[in-house]
């Protein structure tokens, strides 16, 4: 991994910044013991940094507000570019985060613009149909012809569908090539490996649980090859696992600044670790043939939905009923994932992040897709090797 051009003081701040947010963390679990608005997940899921950068023990909010003011007033000092975008993004989300573990009521537009640190709206509806003609496109090219755009939609998933016998060996072919590519194209995994672990009644379709070393898969849906392809690469190479594994090594090598270790924080990072798992299979080149490009672009109309339906359903008042009808006739999802988009909506700290997988997957593949080949590299480095929101990521200059 190249060595970034970091000065002390973007160390010191780095430093700073991780030890508040997972001294954050520890507060929040302590004081909340395990029934907060987060429950045991925690402000910091997951955290590879407990020798690198131990959480301090704070006794109460009035600390931690008084050391984000501390960081607001050394961020002012930064200079104008990426990371003090960055950092001032991360220390607003930080502090609506604080708010919230306090209890305080926000609405669902605050903890859009000032945690996750997106706009509050919906998805426009034009890039909405945009995608809907693609995607009838494609399926035309695939011989799907016949049919509304959503019938096809579902003859070409039930046709493509995975048995269930077949999701262990099919995964772990997957996994084989994504790291193989992965390896090559991002970073060298070593003899890292997930196991798939079938679960269900959950409102996710897939999650990186690292610390067990397996990628749950929610089985109440069914996966095409593509599907499961897309969600391998989300969790595993080169996403969510590959983004731990490289920042460990990152700033353990003292090559980045601490808070990459902030990776998977429930705050404004949370848009770029999703975009890079919802990119995953672009960042290392594995769009094989027409079906995986029905499946990515379904995927992002799934996403964009799903943020609108978010906005409809927490910002506007909508009935859940109505939100259930307008995600079945914009995206097409199967009622399990639609149950499950509801359910994720309505949480009170989590809900919000439904936004963070469109917009950071815009983020990540506006850069990614206006960058020469001779960029790459640096790409990836920025990418991986350094903390952003969705406004520092697309100040990207190689």
């Amino acid at each position: 991994m190249p060595t970034h051009d970091m000065t002390l003081q973007d160390q010191e701040l780095g430093q700073r910044l991780t030890a508040l947010t997972i001294g954050m963390d520890q507060l929040e679990r302590r004081l909340s013991r395990g029934h907060g608005v987060l429950d045991s997940e925690g402000l910091v899921p997951i955290y590879l940094g407990q020798d690198l950068v131990p959480a301090p023990t704070y006794h109460d909010w009035e600390e931690v507000h008084s050391e984000l003011a501390a960081l607001d007033q050394a961020t002012r000092h930064v200079a104008p570019g990426p990371r003090r975008a960055f950092l001032e993004d991360m220390l607003r989300s930080l502090r609506t985060a604080a708010r919230l573990f306090e209890g305080e009521e926000l609405s669902f537009r605050e903890k859009l613009e000032q945690l996750v640190g997106v706009p509050a709206e919906p998805v426009s509806e034009a890039v909405i149909h945009d995608l809907q003609a693609r995607i009838d496109t494609l399926l035309q090219d695939a011989g799907y012809r016949s049919g509304t755009l959503a019938e096809r939609v579902h003859r070409w998933e039930a046709d493509g569908a995975i048995a269930s016998a077949d999701l262990g060996p099919t995964f772990r072919a997957l996994m084989d090539e994504a790291q193989r590519r992965t390896d090559a194209l991002i970073y060298p995994t070593g003899d890292y490996t997930m196991a798939l672990n079938e679960v269900r009644g959950v409102p996710f379709t897939a999650r990186c649980n690292f610390n067990a070393g397996q990628m749950d898969l929610n089985v109440d849906l069914h996966f095409t090859r593509s599907a499961l392809k897309h969600l391998v690469c989300h969790e595993v190479f080169p996403g969510h696992s590959t983004q731990l594994l490289y920042t460990r090594a990152a700033a353990e090598r003292g090559e980045s600044t601490p808070d990459v270790l902030l990776c998977t924080a429930n705050a404004v990072t949370g848009c770029v670790q999703e975009g890079i798992g919802d990119q995953g299979v672009h960042l290392i080149d594995w769009i094989e043939d027409t079906h995986d490009a029905i499946h990515m672009t379904l995927r992002r109309l799934r996403s964009a939905s799903a943020t609108s339906a978010a906005w409809y359903q927490m910002g506007a008042g909508w009935s859940e009923d109505r939100v259930r009808a307008f995600l079945r006739d914009t995206s097409y999802g199967q009622p399990v994932w639609i149950d499950g988009r509801v359910r994720f909506a309505s949480y009170s700290f989590r809900g919000p992040f439904i936004a963070s997988y469109w917009h950071g997957d815009e983020a990540v593949r506006t850069v990614r897709e206006r960058i020469r080949p001779d960029q790459r590299a640096a790409f990836i480095d920025t990418l991986y090797g350094q903390m952003h929101s969705p406004r520092s990521l697309m100040m990207f200059q190689a």
